[in-house]
C-alpha cells in the first residue's frame, strides 16, 4: 500500500512538473481573455520531393522556433496515408505555431528570422495558405 501511495505521489509531482515546464494549464501562457492564437500554415511546393519537404521542415525549425510568446511549435509533411473524404490533401508541409496572444504573433510576423525564412524558401512555394484562429484550452 505504501509503495502504491508513493508511486502515485511521485507520478503527480512528475505530471505537474511537466505541465508547468511546458506551460500547460498555466495562466501565463494565455492572454488576459484566455485566448491564444493558433497560426497554421500549409505549403504546397513546386518541388515536392521528399528531400525538398525535409528541407522546408528543417528551415521551419531553424527560423520559426523560439520566438517570444510561442507556446507550441510543430512542422511536418502531409500524412499521406490518411485519405478520408474529409482530408485536405492539397499541401506538402504544414506548420503549426500557437502564440500566447495576438501581440506575440504580430511580433513574430515582422521578426528578422521570420523574414529570412520567407526569403530563403519562397522560391519553392507554389501556394501558401494561412489559417489563424483564436483558441482556448
Amino acid at each position: 500500500m505504501r509503495r502504491t501511495l508513493l508511486f502515485a505521489s511521485v507520478a503527480v509531482v512528475v505530471v505537474a512538473g511537466f505541465a508547468s515546464w511546458h506551460g500547460i494549464g498555466s495562466s501565463h501562457a494565455r492572454s488576459k481573455d484566455g485566448q491564444m492564437l493558433s497560426h497554421d500554415v500549409y505549403f504546397t511546393l513546386k518541388d515536392n520531393s521528399p528531400e525538398a519537404k525535409k528541407m522546408l521542415v528543417a528551415a521551419c525549425k531553424k527560423y520559426l522556433t523560439g520566438h517570444e510568446g510561442e507556446v507550441f511549435f510543430a512542422a511536418g509533411p502531409l500524412a499521406e496515408s490518411l485519405k478520408r473524404e474529409v482530408n485536405d490533401l492539397q499541401f506538402d508541409v504544414a506548420l503549426h505555431i500557437v502564440f500566447k496572444d495576438i501581440a506575440s504573433h504580430d511580433k513574430y510576423a515582422v521578426a528578422k528570422r521570420h523574414d529570412q525564412f520567407i526569403a530563403e524558401n519562397k522560391d519553392n512555394w507554389k501556394k501558401v495558405r494561412v489559417f489563424d484562429s483564436l483558441v482556448e484550452r
